[in-house]
């Protein structure tokens, strides 16, 4: 039988005691989260920890199997919250950096790597470091207003209009269409190493899809395009707010998103243990020996991980085959 070890270090101080661990991570949210519970039962020393700890503080946090253990998450210290007598530590990925506010002003004509590159400009120079860029996309906003606002906002409204996966790794922040990286592989086999799954098999020609987004020309008029097939669910992406009025832009984002979400296959999540390792943007082969044909690959959109004394899990949802 496995031991279940783990390594927690918040600034300088190693939690010698904990409750639970709970790591989200997704493609379809911004920022990476971990929730880590001090049991209530020694309530006084959790009260001990919170004297030495405190928001902005470095997090890492590792677990896995008699003493071999992996990095699962990194970021600094949001919150510090006590409830029913339990000590609840709230953390976010590094892009709790980019809650670093910013200028009013409005800009006009700005490509989002520009845009990008004006706020990780403020927030090297609040951080003191130095911050690259990989964006894979293009589009221009007609006018672009940060009132009020960090850079976290800002990333935030790129990522709800755009939907692309970001993420900040090794100096550098990321901002790409989902499928369009694929960062690990893994096999999940129902007979092997499945431990409970919430899925359901779905054909594309069931599905039925039609994605309707709506802008707003330079002229101030509104429009909508349609892609996809009609008789079916139907989708709205509302964008006529978002100060892109390019029809070749917006279009693409209606494909981005019904190639999310058309095709033949599993929708839902599976469970497994904390072996194998799965990450968002990972490729998952799922194996089914009792019905085949329902075998296939698929891009992980969002893993939580969770580890506690009785055991650790990581449930995995699936986006579309790939």
């Amino acid at each position: 039988m496995f031991n279940m070890t783990y390594m927690i270090t918040i600034g300088s101080y190693r939690l010698k005691m904990i409750d639970s661990v709970v790591v989200k991570k997704s493609v379809e949210e911004l920022s990476d989260t971990a929730i880590i519970t001090l049991p209530a039962s020694v309530y006084n020393v959790a009260l001990s920890v919170e004297s030495k700890i405190k928001r902005g503080d470095k997090v890492v946090i590792e677990f896995g199997y008699d003493g071999n253990n992996r990095i699962e998450f990194e970021g600094y210290l949001n919150s510090i919250k006590t409830d029913k007598g339990q000590l609840t530590l709230e953390c976010e990925d590094t892009l709790y950096l980019y809650k670093t506010s910013l200028k009013d002003e409005e800009i006009k004509n700005i490509s989002v790597k520009t845009l990008l590159e004006r706020i990780n400009a403020v927030v090297a120079r609040e951080h003191n470091m130095k911050i690259a860029l990989k964006c894979d996309y293009d589009f221009t906003y007609d006018k672009f207003v940060i009132s009020n606002a960090t850079a976290f906002d800002v990333l935030k409204k790129v990522q709800e209009e755009a939907k692309p996966n970001i993420y900040f790794e090794n100096g550098t922040l990321h901002v790409h269409p989902q499928y369009s990286e694929i960062a690990g592989s893994v096999v999940y086999d129902f007979s092997k190493n499945v431990e409970s799954e919430e899925l359901k098999y779905v054909r594309a020609e069931d599905r039925r899809l039609l994605i309707v987004i709506k802008g707003k020309g330079k002229d101030g008029k509104t429009f909508q395009l349609e892609v996809g097939t009609t008789g079916g669910d139907k989708i709205t992406l509302d964008r006529s707010g978002s100060g892109i009025s390019d029809q070749a832009s917006l279009r693409r984002l209606a494909e981005e998103e019904l190639k999310r979400k058309n095709f033949t296959g599993y929708e839902g999540s599976l469970t497994g243990w904390l072996l194998p390792v799965c990450e968002p943007a990972y490729k998952v082969e799922v194996i089914d020996n009792e019905y085949e044909y329902k075998n296939g690959t698929y891009y992980v959109l969002a893993v939580e991980t969770s580890f506690s004394r009785d055991g650790g899990e990581r449930k995995v949802t699936l986006g579309k085959k790939i």
